[in-house]
């Protein structure tokens, strides 16, 4: 174990760093999605058109193949009973806990929230929520209450009037009753037993028993995240999510053990985890506290293989340096753990999916509990990307209302416009209200 951790330590006095940390970073962005013109992809491509072509069939058909659960059309969605008694018999400290964290996001999204309709004059924006959204909750190896909540809430902030929960029937042929207990707690009432390429298909282009959404969110393996990418166009996304991601920068004041535990927090996913440092002392301590925490965790195998293939600890000469990479990996979770200076460093991070600041702000404060939603942009998508918010669940339409005296006033600068595109057409519009 001690040989396999050491190589993931990078020195700037080593032989190519630069390209090593560009090789990670590019192979962290690679695991997203598929290449179209792959196998996988021609086949997310066939699945989506047989999804359209043969509706609920098709999506029994690919639930049977991929999930291995027999399920005809009318079993594809929860009933209100399911729902009701799964929020009955959830542990109560439980639901205690998930009630606190739902008022802690629908507290924060309220506060950041765009959607009040505004004028200028004569013109003007109008706000108005979406009206159908479709939330894809994974489900294959643990129930993820917190993802129901994390673009639920947002939704629910902005208006959004119809909200659609699919989940693989992972367990026992159904949904996990902490889920549905989740979105009973929240009255989400269409929720379905079917997930991955075919239950995207479903919600881009509608089945005999499942009406189409106008927006698909919510993250999934490569599978699920291609398909979002292949129905882009016919209804909106969020983002094209990738495995989880977290970039930690410290210094010599940092607490060795609180970075290995963040990082293997995001390795047990699998994901990347990835630490920069100006100390090489506090790189060394923390390759050995990994190898110490590593020992205690029931995933120590598969973690250890995620460090090996997708983490690194990179030692930089200096702050500037670590702070330059950071911006270029523009990761979805960003630590930084360097005492005093924690704000500064903050102040000048421009790319990252969500901010964490200072030794007591691990990534599972935002996971699950904070307000911020934790559906983040991945693979370097964070330099033109956000966080899910409630803002992403409204549109907006512009108002323009003009009187006589106002086009008056206008006209001869719009016509020139028109004429000088060749618009003829669009210049007469102008001109016909001239007229006497």
């Amino acid at each position: 174990m001690e040989k396999e951790l050491k190589k993931i330590l990078l020195s700037y006095t080593s032989k190519n760093f630069e390209q090593k940390l560009s090789d990670l970073h590019a192979k962290v962005c690679e695991t997203a999605t598929f290449n179209p013109g792959s196998p996988e992809g021609k086949k997310v491509a066939e699945i989506i058109g047989k999804v359209r072509n043969n509706g609920d069939k098709a999506v029994a058909f690919y639930t049977n193949q991929f999930d291995n659960v027999k399920i005809s059309p009318a079993q594809f969605r929860i009933n209100k009973q399911e729902l009701k008694k799964a929020h009955q018999q959830i542990d109560k400290k439980l639901l205690s806990s998930i009630r606190k964290a739902i008022a802690n996001v629908k507290k924060y999204q309220q506060e950041i929230f765009i959607g009040k309709n505004k004028s200028f004059g004569d013109t003007g924006i109008k706000y108005t929520p979406i009206s159908r959204v479709g939330l894809c909750i994974p489900g294959a190896s643990a129930p993820l209450p917190s993802t129901v909540i994390m673009t639920a809430v947002p939704a629910l902030v902005a208006g959004v009037k119809e909200i659609v929960v699919i989940s693989p029937p992972r367990c026992k042929g159904s949904i996990h009753p902490t889920i549905l207990a989740t979105c009973y707690e929240l009255g989400i009432k269409e929720v379905y037993r079917i997930g991955g390429v075919q239950a995207v298909a479903a919600l881009a282009y509608g089945t005999p028993t499942i009406n189409n959404v106008d927006k698909i969110v919510g993250p999934g393996n490569r599978w699920v995240q291609m398909a979002k990418k292949e129905v882009f166009g016919k209804v909106s996304i969020d983002s094209i999510a990738g495995p989880s991601e977290v970039l930690i920068i410290a210094d010599k004041t940092a607490n060795p053990a609180y970075i290995a535990a963040d990082m293997l927090s995001q390795a047990e996913h699998p994901g990347s985890a990835v630490l920069f440092t100006d100390s090489l002392k506090l790189a060394q301590n923390v390759i050995n506290e990994i190898e110490k925490q590593l020992n205690d965790l029931t995933k120590a195998e598969d973690t250890l293989q995620c460090l090996s293939n997708y983490s690194l600890i990179a030692c930089f000469k200096n702050m500037n340096d670590v702070i330059m990479w950071a911006n270029k990996f523009a990761t979805e979770h960003l630590e930084i753990q360097c005492g005093k200076n924690s704000k500064k460093i903050a102040e000048k991070i421009k790319n990252a999916g969500a901010i964490f600041i200072g030794e007591y702000s691990p990534v599972a404060v935002g996971d699950y509990f904070a307000g911020p939603s934790h559906t983040l942009p991945t693979g370097e998508c964070a330099r033109f990307s956000s966080a899910l918010t409630s803002n992403d669940f409204v549109k907006s339409i512009s108002i323009i209302e003009y009187d006589r005296n106002k086009i008056l006033k206008s006209a001869g600068d719009i016509i020139r416009l028109a004429e000088a595109e060749g618009l003829d057409a669009h210049a007469k519009s102008v001109k016909i209200r001239l007229e006497k």
